[in-house]
């Protein structure tokens, strides 16, 4: 039997860690039906099955399992000594995996164009996606989050301002339904709620004399984007809870008007966070150091 390449053993890698044919090619740079026949050929020369697929997913078997099992600190030590030549160049190289929500990333935009302009043989790749994940399990280098977000086994660098989730309303509302001053007052409005991509709906954390309270107004209007909530109540329909960088340009131009500041205070803002256990590649302290810079 031919030797395995390094190639087909990290495609083996990616399919058992991420059970998707779709999301491993995409993390390989591939195809979903170059990956799909670079495995099969795997399974032929090695004469087993190391995957039961069906419509829906993908699942190791116990030999594929075992076999993941065993390739697998191989190739970290791999990728270990290919970080450790890394950090004798002048310039780090390589690919930056990165996850983050939408907003995150609208946030450090202009950072990462100009970390890619400044490191040229360095490549990001930024996944957008709202839900939280096991940055590790997925094979991200490292997640952005908002500091409160970042799991606790997570080393956490602050890479912005602090934050504040605020409540809003445009002139022509307040001046029809009056300013909202406690949070009781919060009942005689309209609000508009979110829900994340989740399915849960988007509490409302205020403050009061030192003290949280959570509140799910009651609300005729409940939408899956901040933008949106944002733009409705831009157009008159209600109160909005949205981040206070969010609504900072509309807040500027006299559109929107926060109210109940006293319950908003701000708290820790966006962070770059990744695992304490493992050491960060030379890329990813470039990045860190070149988003604290800009910060």
């Amino acid at each position: 039997m031919d030797d395995l390449t390094l190639t087909e053993l990290r495609a083996v890698d990616a399919l058992a860690r991420e059970r998707s044919f779709r999301i491993a090619a995409t993390s390989l740079g591939l195809s979903r039906s170059a990956l799909s026949h670079q495995v099969a050929r795997i399974e032929a020369r090695l004469g087993m099955r190391l995957f039961n697929r069906t419509t829906r997913s993908v699942m190791p078997t116990e030999a594929g399992i075992a076999f993941v099992d065993a390739i697998r600190p191989a190739l970290d030590r791999i990728d270990g000594a290919v970080e450790g030549a890394n950090a004798f160049r002048s310039s780090p190289a390589g690919v930056l995996r990165l996850n983050g929500s939408a907003e995150a990333y609208e946030r450090i935009l202009p950072q990462i164009l100009s970390f890619l302009a400044s490191h040229p043989d360095m490549q990001i790749e930024a996944a957008c996606e709202d839900r939280l994940i096991d940055i590790v399990a997925e094979g991200y280098d490292a997640g952005l989050r908002l500091y409160e977000q970042v799991p606790q086994d997570m080393i956490a660098t602050a890479i912005g301002p602090d934050e504040a989730l605020i409540i809003v309303g445009s002139p022509a509302y307040l001046h029809l339904k009056g300013l909202p001053e406690t949070i009781n007052d919060l009942a005689r409005h309209q609000c508009i709620v979110q829900r994340h991509s989740s399915g849960a709906l988007l509490r409302w954390e205020l403050e009061t004399e030192g003290e949280a309270r959570v509140i799910l107004p009651e609300s005729r209007l409940i939408v899956g984007d901040a933008k949106l909530a944002l733009e409705a109540a831009r157009l008159g329909h209600g109160l909005a809870y949205v981040t206070a960088w969010s609504a900072s340009n509309v807040l500027v131009e006299g559109n929107l008007v926060q109210v109940m500041s006293a319950y908003t205070p701000p708290f820790p803002g966006l962070c770059l966070y990744y695992p304490q256990q493992r050491a960060p590649s030379a890329g990813l302290r470039a990045f860190v150091d070149h988003c604290k810079k800009r910060g």
